[in-house]
């Protein structure tokens, strides 16, 4: 053994008052100190659980997320672009559209944007009222109600706009173009088009009863 290498074991003896608790989050290290009495231990963690509360008020689904590069003198330059729907699976639901040179950044811009433009689904037993057709550009999407159990028949962008909105059970069908994007937009057409229960009762004469069973 090297005479050089001494090995303290004073120098490892730490106070009983004392506590050293090492907690990483990412690339960053951080030493909290705490002391044998616990004072001042549990304010952190309820400021922490009422943030956690109210993030979780809305469910976010990440529809499409695009990197563009522009070649510059010094290299290339990366961007990108996040399109993201959020809702509160009670029949609220909106869209955002954000871009940044970080990937977080832009995600983060699209979601305020959604938490902005947020509309009014239609919501009756887990399903839409009535059939309806939207069209934004040459993108075309038709929504059918569907009986319990059906489940959500529908392609990515319009599946994480029926549930984010709180349905369970729809069909649909997406008709021309495919850019995910236009069919987002095609679908918040049909939403602005579908009228709720009492309005389609009302002009059918029908009662709420007798309309939804």
């Amino acid at each position: 053994m090297d005479n050089s290498v001494e090995y303290n074991m004073e120098n490892k003896a730490t106070d009983d008052n004392e506590v050293y608790v090492e907690s990483s989050a990412d690339d960053a290290v951080s030493v909290e100190r705490h002391e044998g009495r616990g004072r001042g231990r549990g304010r952190g963690r309820d400021r922490d659980r009422d943030r956690d509360i109210v993030e979780k008020e809305f469910i976010e689904k990440l529809v499409k997320l695009n990197r563009t590069a522009k070649v510059v003198k010094g290299g290339r330059r990366f961007s990108f672009s996040a399109l993201t729907v959020i809702g509160d699976r009670k029949g609220k639901v909106g869209f955002g559209f954000g871009k940044a040179n970080d990937v977080s950044e832009a995600i983060r811009k699209s979601i305020d944007k959604a938490k902005r433009n947020m509309v009014r689904l239609p919501v009756k037993n887990g399903t839409i009222p009535h059939e309806v057709t939207g069209l934004f550009k040459a993108s075309r999407v038709l929504l059918k109600p569907a009986c319990s159990g059906t489940g959500i028949i529908a392609g990515g962008p319009v599946r994480a706009i029926m549930e984010a909105g709180g349905v369970t059970d729809v069909l649909s069908k997406s008709i021309g173009a495919s850019s995910q994007y236009n069919v987002v937009k095609a679908t918040f057409d049909c939403i602005s088009k579908l009228m709720d229960a009492k309005t389609v009762s009302r002009n059918r004469g029908k009662s709420l009863n007798e309309l939804w069973g």
